[in-house]
């Protein structure tokens, strides 16, 4: 993972004044730091029995879409109103810099799933845990959370369900 964290870029005051936002998209253009990533995502939940991945809009969709295809699961998008174009549920969350909604579709997920909600970075927490929420009000079998960065002076991992395991490949 020190190769991967050799490439996050950090871009001070983005999206907004006094964030220093931990920018991934360096390390994903990096075909070695991307397929480090791929690797020990997959290691995390190679034998959980994982049936989907859910990647949250947008970045999530990189990460999560490599860990559905190592582990021959399904890939779930979870994106911001209008996006998709079926039915969908719908979650409303603060973030760290104002409010969000987020939503999935209605028949994404079946009782039968083992799912992995997956995020690039863990910050304070609010998509995730409205994700959270969207995914358990499907009654899947289990729920895994996965980030490949947190940021662990945010307290992130409050706001998302003690109950869950919670994994993060990198933490600053």
């Amino acid at each position: 993972m020190e190769y991967v964290k050799s490439k996050v870029r950090d871009v001070q005051d983005f999206p907004q004044k006094g964030i220093l936002f931990k920018d991934l998209t360096t390390a994903f253009k990096d075909p070695r730091a991307l397929h480090i990533i791929g690797w020990d995502l997959s290691q995390l939940y190679r034998d959980k029995g994982i049936t989907k991945v859910v990647g949250i809009e947008s970045r999530g969709f990189i990460g999560g879409s490599i860990l559905a295809f190592e582990l021959g699961a399904g890939f779930v998008p979870v994106r911001k109103p209008g996006k998709l174009p079926a039915d969908t549920l719908q979650m409303s969350y603060g973030k760290e810099y104002g409010k969000d909604t987020i939503e999935i579709h209605r028949d994404a997920i079946s009782e039968d799933d083992i799912v992995v909600l997956h995020d690039d970075v863990l910050a304070t927490g609010g998509t995730m845990a409205a994700a959270y929420e969207l995914v358990k009000s499907m009654n899947p079998k289990k729920i895994y959370i996965n980030f490949i960065i947190e940021l662990a002076a945010l307290n992130g991992r409050a706001a998302l369900p003690a109950e869950v395991e919670v994994t993060s490949l990198i933490k600053y």
